[in-house]
């Protein structure tokens, strides 16, 4: 018996849409969204209320033409509470540091009936967190807990606000999954729809291994939590910036990418820790990623990444980031130009809908999974100076930067927080998971 006929969509953003449009027109699945009432939101809800709940996918390249399609949603809940009827398996298409906060909201009956919960975006450790708390309530139901590594592709919303049409430009070639059942059905249902959409989904031993697949967690800390890119996310700035350039234009220096390498180092190791096998960063990278010419790196130094000096690995790991200044694979135009695929801005600061200062989601998002994985660190008894570093120059910058605002109304994303009762669930898995092994 299927686990998607009834299929619930946690969360409201584009890419709830890409998975209704797909989940619909291949399997048929009878499909509900849910999501928080907020002014976002509403935004949503009212579009699709005037659509009589049709949504729209379209895309950007046309080889990637099985992603695009449209459907009718055929229940729209505002508010977790507001949740009725059974549903077989819950997506989270939510920002992975909002799982707790959306499972504190959900109803036991709710759980306890379903069979299947996926996580779209989940980061090291959210597996085991949500399994803890699942266990926690209801010890006696088996529910499949499936993480994959990441979304499948880049969507957006078409117009850039909240609407019924979205956008994919992207599409991966590769995702890695695992589920907290070793041999589990629905990933080999999974499996066999990502065939058909043209994505290889590989299958990893165990949740938290699929989650270590996931390239922002190696490149993001360096690449946000440097004090170059923190003045221009929190210090108004008319002169833009980017992620992917070179100093001046962007913050990739020698320092960022020896920090980088330390950063992959001490996930490597607190991931050896945990008896699973880590990245070959340089071939995850290019294989897995965004690809460079031979010419630029051989195929040699890729394959040995790992067993070179590391002076030779911080060499190599800048020859990716300035081959990939331009995309090397694009056409030139007549003057030669290729496509800038550094053009990457880096956001600053902004008033949200609800009319508080906010940080953008990098590095908002970052700063949780970093926070997960240094407190794992510390739990498996392994040093992470360089994670150290990262968390301590984010958050002496929200800190001032909390202060320059005082008086005005902000986020929760100036608060420095410790993600304590996060930490506690998860490493309470891993120590099960260790001790079983």
């Amino acid at each position: 018996m299927s686990n998607f006929k009834r299929v619930l969509i946690v969360g409201t953003g584009p890419a709830s849409i890409q998975l209704a449009v797909l989940l619909k027109n291949n399997w048929n699945s009878c499909i509900g969204i849910v999501g928080r009432e907020s002014v976002r939101s509403a935004h949503f809800f009212k579009a699709l209320k005037q659509s009589q709940n049709q949504v729209e996918v379209d895309i950007q390249n046309k080889k990637h033409r099985q992603m695009e399609g449209n459907c009718i949603i055929d229940h729209v809940y505002h508010g977790y509470g507001a949740i009725t009827g059974q549903w077989d398996t819950l997506i989270f298409s939510v920002t992975t540091d909002a799982y707790m906060e959306v499972l504190k909201q959900l109803s036991e009956q709710l759980l306890k009936q379903a069979r299947c919960i996926v996580l779209i975006s989940p980061t090291f450790g959210s597996n085991s967190l949500v399994r803890h708390y699942m266990n926690t309530i209801l010890p006696n139901v088996n529910v499949d807990i499936i993480s994959f590594s990441t979304y499948l592709g880049d969507t957006r919303w078409m117009n850039g606000e909240p609407s019924t049409q979205v956008l994919t430009t992207a599409v991966k070639k590769k995702v890695f999954i695992g589920s907290s059942n070793h041999a589990s059905s629905n990933v080999e249902r999974l499996c066999a729809l990502f065939e058909r959409l043209g994505i290889r989904l590989e299958v990893m031993s165990s949740p938290i291994e699929a989650e270590t697949r996931n390239i922002s967690l190696y490149v993001h800390p360096p690449l946000f939590m440097n004090p170059f890119s923190l003045n221009v996310i929190f210090e108004y700035s008319a002169v833009r910036k980017y992620v992917y350039k070179m100093f001046p234009e962007g913050p990739i220096t020698q320092y960022l990418i020896r920090d980088m390498l330390a950063g992959w180092k001490e996930m490597t190791s607190v991931i050896e820790k945990l008896n699973l096998n880590g990245v070959n960063l340089l071939k995850f990278m290019t294989d897995d990623n965004y690809p460079v010419r031979l010419e630029s790196l051989s195929r040699h130094d890729i394959d040995n990444f790992i067993q070179l000096e590391t002076i030779h690995q911080e060499y190599l790991l800048y020859i990716r980031y300035t081959s990939l200044l331009i995309d090397p694979f694009s056409e030139p135009d007549d003057d030669g130009k290729y496509f800038d695929f550094s053009a990457v801005p880096i956001r600053q600061i902004f008033v949200n809908q609800e009319q508080y200062w906010d940080v953008p989601r990098m590095p908002k998002e970052d700063y949780y999974r970093i926070k997960i994985i240094q407190g794992i660190a510390r739990f498996v008894g392994s040093s992470c100076p360089t994670i150290d570093k990262f968390i301590a120059t984010y958050e002496h910058k929200i800190t001032e930067a909390a202060q320059a605002l005082k008086g005005e109304k902000i986020s929760d994303a100036f608060m420095v927080q410790s993600f304590e009762e996060d930490l506690k669930m998860i490493c309470s898995e891993i120590g099960n998971s260790i001790g079983h092994r």
